[in-house]
């Protein structure tokens, strides 16, 4: 007997682990994944003197100007530093704890940058000012931090056990709590 499309759907999220509580969980991931990413580009704003605003999609000088350029420069660093020490972190608790939610942390902060440097536009990314300060290439800069976070990724697959379509599966709520996201910070910048 043929199984209908729904079961199928519904054996997939339960072979990669995905239920109600790992769907809703997606959305706090996200907006902490993008705050801490954030307080990544505050924090190092901060350590170099400038004083810093911070906000869900944007950390920046109070008074629109970094003390120098070299600020900015870690500054910009900041934001990929941070995501990739989430990343970092939450593989270890993965590791520790074989946790699915650990694991969404984990994948949601490789994802996050990937969709932001794919779809994004390069040029309007981190990477892609650290390498114009750095006189290197934005393609390059891009892909050292993509790599980082894939091997991040692909280690934390392997101890979770999870195949390629659990990644597609949590693909799909990558997006949906990115555009979450997106739409909360349109609607905050807007008022």
């Amino acid at each position: 007997m043929k199984e209908t499309f729904g079961k199928k759907i519904r054996n997939d999220l339960k072979e990669s682990q995905i239920d109600w509580k790992v769907i809703i969980a997606f959305i706090p991931i996200a907006f902490f994944t993008y705050l801490f990413h954030e307080f990544g580009h505050w924090t190092f704003g901060e350590l170099s003197g400038n004083d810093m605003i911070l906000s869900l999609n944007n950390s920046a000088p109070q008074n629109g100007q970094f003390i120098n350029d070299s600020d900015a420069l870690w500054s910009a660093i900041g934001g990929p530093v941070f995501t990739i020490l989430q990343g970092s972190i939450f593989l270890l608790l993965t590791w520790l704890t074989k946790s699915i939610f650990t694991y969404s942390i984990t994948f949601f902060a490789v994802f996050s940058r990937f969709y932001s440097i794919i779809l994004g536009g390069l040029n309007l990314q981190d990477e892609a000012r650290i390498a114009a300060m750095l006189d290197w290439n934005k393609y390059l800069v891009a892909a050292i931090v993509l790599t980082i976070l894939f091997l991040i990724l692909w280690r934390s697959n392997r101890i979770m056990k999870l195949n390629k379509k659990a990644i597609g599966y949590f693909t799909f709520l990558g997006v949906f709590a990115i555009l979450i996201v997106i739409g909360v910070n349109e609607l905050i910048m807007t008022k």
